[in-house]
């Protein structure tokens, strides 16, 4: 029986590529600079048989000083939300989250262009070194941060509007894993103005959560709430002291 054969070092190309693409958008791709990182692009686009590879690259480098604006963004964001964050420059050259929204701003303008696999090859590197796993056919607007990163899944339709914020362990997924749905919207949206906190879970396509509301840590939610809304789980800590033990 005959395999396919994959050239599998292609995911090393493409790290390096978003790796430098990622450096570079604080650099001089917005003065038109980015002529060196064309070539790794296009032999990344030639191994996936991907043609029209001037013309791809020419539409994509069109929309980095655009990105570079989103992400300048939600740096602010960071730097207003946390209060252990010292500098603007912390954010930028530290925080794993704002690395994470970096790669996934990349990645979703060729998702949208509907260049195939490299968006996700993309979006898995920025998940190995993060934790953090946002599917590049997510729609996320301005402002948006991200705190500790690990954990976090955002699905590929979800819809997160603007100036929300999001806590380690959050998963914005779907009720169901089914092929045929895969045309179909499987995950939530997430109005203006939300904090979701840590290892909270949002599932489902037609779960909007209201905009200016508070989800609170652990919660499981599958329905819609309101905006200006507060869910939290209510769980009873029982405490007993060491005294009780000695005999």
């Amino acid at each position: 029986m005959g395999f396919k054969q994959y050239d599998l070092s292609l995911k090393d190309d493409v790290e390096v590529f978003t790796k430098q693409l990622f450096y570079a958008l604080f650099n001089d791709v917005c003065q038109e600079k980015a002529n060196h990182l064309k070539e790794k692009f296009e032999k990344i686009l030639k191994g996936l048989a991907i043609e029209n590879t001037s013309e791809v690259w020419a539409a994509y480098q069109q929309t980095f000083c655009e990105i570079r604006e989103k992400l300048d963004l939600d740096a602010k964001a960071f730097e207003k939300t946390d209060p252990a964050c010292k500098s603007l420059g912390e954010v930028y050259l530290a925080y794993p989250g704002f690395h994470a929204i970096a790669v996934y701003r990349l990645s979703h303008e060729l998702y949208k262009m509907e260049v195939p696999i490299l968006p996700r090859m993309m979006s898995e590197y920025a998940h190995g070194l993060t934790g953090t796993d946002i599917h590049p056919g997510a729609t996320i607007g301005d402002s948006f941060f991200i705190d500790h990163a690990t954990g976090i899944v955002i699905g590929e339709t979800t819809i997160i509007k603007e100036n929300v914020k999001i806590y380690q362990g959050v998963t914005l997924g779907g009720v169901q894993v089914k092929k045929e749905l895969a045309s179909t919207k499987r995950h939530p949206t997430i109005e203006n103005n939300v904090t979701i906190y840590a290892n909270a879970t949002i599932l489902g396509g037609d779960v909007v959560i209201g905009r200016d509301s508070i989800i609170g840590a652990n919660v499981c939610v599958t329905t819609s709430v309101p905006e200006g809304s507060i869910v939290t789980y209510e769980s009873e800590n029982k405490i007993t002291t060491r005294k009780s033990y000695v005999k």
